[in-house]
């Protein structure tokens, strides 16, 4: 046979393939798969780009897939009559008339579903949101998830066929599926999901070993990190020198009230300076006290987020609020992103948050009540789900703290669960009122505290935007329409914004790793004026008025904030 001949028989086997793959597709299974799509295209809590729109849609459409051809297979297990073939012809085309619409219809308005959020969060607005090209992403890759999957059911069938020779035909396919479950789950697991958190881990690792090139090594001998600490600057990690080294001096403080102050402590011990976490808690306690910080008014007890990153919008501002009369102290326990530690070990912020209260709590409850500073937790995102358990209640109720700012607690965070759960029943979940507002206030972009009403000896906020997936991310998402969609809605969430079985799961899941791609005040990035109003409404600081607050929030606003 020539090689022309050849080539002409080879084309027309793969087309003969191809028509049959089409045809082994299922009706039922191409329409969820096409309304999936056009859901997944709707607003969720942040703008998206279209690759990543595209790589939401193709799970979308997977996932509808699988649900009709589920539909269909329980259908034919209970053996429930068949309409007649002259009736589902008018079904079928009634049926790609009314889904060819919604897609058409989503495409149509994807860009102005996209702006409907971006101009919430005072973003450009785009003239097109890519609607062809996030199409044909999501085809590409929704037929390779497809794929994968039948190339599972084929295995476990094959598995199973193999098995029939020697046992009962159940047998053999129960058996057959979970010995080919466990083989995918052995490499998925051990392979693709460890080798992709060992790149982030190797990748993060060098990250958190750079050193920015406006940071000094501290000259100060009180200060930590100095040649005389008894933290190790090389041992900190990128983000802990940034908190060393960037914070206000006491210059900039004094300049901004008018009068003289004293330098901020800071101590932060990096996870390359001690083993342990109980280990990096003793040593962050010797340097707490080597340079002083039980000698200020006030001590916080800061918890980093997943990269060991503390935010400048909560810390700073505590800085100029008290004049410098104050230290933080705080811990790394990961250099990975928030998102993946919440993934990988969410029990981690935990575990280091417990050690460093613990030790610092114990030291100042031996010190004299009328000579010791007032004590406060501060954590954001990660930082706030293990901080916000480090004092237990018999801790508290025994000598207690002064009180806590907790900003973007994640979705884990197992007591601000309970409180949102336990709120008032007239109150919003993005805004929650819980009991009489004497222990727990919750506030957002917009100052919400309520400074006329009276607080109980213990003050704690939180601080949350409607718009943060990192909290509102939950599995039951998949089933459960979430009580932040009932009206009143947040302010910086969409109007078009609706939920949708299993795809408001996938947006939301989506939009975490986006959570700070939003600007200041939106998503998971917390504006400066929102801890301005925490830390003063917590602290109750001396020599401070509500024109101090209008000052400071100006002056931030005007040096805007890095982001992590």
């Amino acid at each position: 046979m020539s090689k022309a001949k050849r080539s002409i028989a080879f084309s027309r086997r793969v087309r003969r393939w191809l028509v049959e793959y089409w045809r082994s597709f299922s009706f039922v299974g191409l329409v969820f798969a096409t309304l999936f799509f056009a859901a997944s295209v709707t607003p969720s809590l942040l703008p998206r780009h279209y690759v990543t729109q595209g790589l939401l849609s193709g799970f979308s459409i997977a996932a509808g897939y699988a649900l009709g051809v589920l539909l269909v297979w329980i259908y034919r297990f209970f053996e429930l009559p068949h309409a007649p073939q002259k009736l589902q012809r008018i079904a079928k085309i009634a049926t790609v008339i009314v889904v060819a619409l919604c897609f058409v219809g989503g495409i149509r308005q994807m860009t102005f579903w996209q702006n409907s959020i971006r101009e919430l969060m005072e973003m450009p607005s785009l003239q097109t949101a890519d609607p062809y090209r996030t199409s044909a992403i999501a085809i590409v890759f929704a037929a390779v998830l497809v794929a994968l999957t039948r190339m599972f059911i084929d295995s476990s069938v094959f598995a199973a066929n193999q098995l029939n020779r020697f046992l009962p035909r159940r047998i053999a396919v129960t058996l057959g599926t979970i010995l080919v479950t466990v083989i995918v789950w052995v490499i998925a697991n051990g392979v693709v999901i460890r080798g992709l958190v060992n790149f982030a881990d190797g990748v993060f690792l060098k990250a958190d070993a750079l050193i920015e090139e406006d940071i000094d090594h501290p000259s100060d001998p009180m200060a930590c990190g100095s040649d005389e600490s008894l933290v190790d600057w090389d041992s900190i990690g990128r983000q802990g020198k940034a908190f060393l080294g960037q914070g206000p001096s006491a210059d900039e403080i004094g300049e901004f009230l008018d009068r003289d102050v004293p330098q901020p402590i800071r101590v932060y011990v990096g996870m390359r300076s001690a083993e342990t976490p109980q280990q990096r808690a003793e040593l962050a306690l010797k340097e707490l006290i080597r340079v002083g910080g039980f000698d200020r008014s006030v001590l916080v007890v800061a918890t980093p987020t997943g990269t060991g990153w503390l935010d400048p919008s909560a810390v700073d501002t505590l800085e100029f609020i008290h004049g410098g009369d104050c230290a933080i102290v705080s811990t790394q326990y990961s250099y990975l992103p928030s998102w993946i530690t919440i993934l990988v070990d969410p029990k981690r912020s935990i575990v280091s948050a417990d050690a460093l209260f613990d030790v610092i709590y114990r030291y100042w409850t031996d010190l004299p009540v009328d000579d010791r500073p007032r004590l406060y937790l501060q954590g954001l995102s990660l930082g706030a789900l293990g901080s916000e358990v480090c004092a237990d209640m018999y801790t508290i109720f025994e000598d207690p703290i002064q009180g806590a700012v907790w900003s973007g607690p994640p979705f884990p965070s197992q007591r601000w669960n309970e409180i949102v759960r336990d709120r008032q029943p007239d109150s919003p979940a993005w805004l929650p009122v819980y009991r009489d507002s004497r222990l727990v206030r919750f506030t957002a972009a917009k100052n919400a505290l309520n400074p006329s009403r009276p607080w109980g000896a213990m003050r704690n906020v939180y601080i949350q935007h409607a718009s943060d997936p990192m909290i509102w991310f939950s599995p039951t998402l998949a089933w459960h329409r979430p009580d932040w969609l009932t009206e009143p809605r947040g302010p910086d969430v969409s109007p078009y914004l609706r939920w949708f079985p299993v795809v408001t799961f996938l947006q939301v899941a989506f939009d975490m790793p986006m959570a700070t791609s939003v600007p200041i005040g939106y998503g998971h990035n917390y504006a400066p004026s929102a801890y301005i109003d925490a830390w003063t409404s917590v602290t109750e600081p001396d020599q401070w008025n509500d024109d101090f607050s209008r000052q400071l929030k100006e002056k931030f606003k005007a040096k805007g904030t890095p982001k992590p």
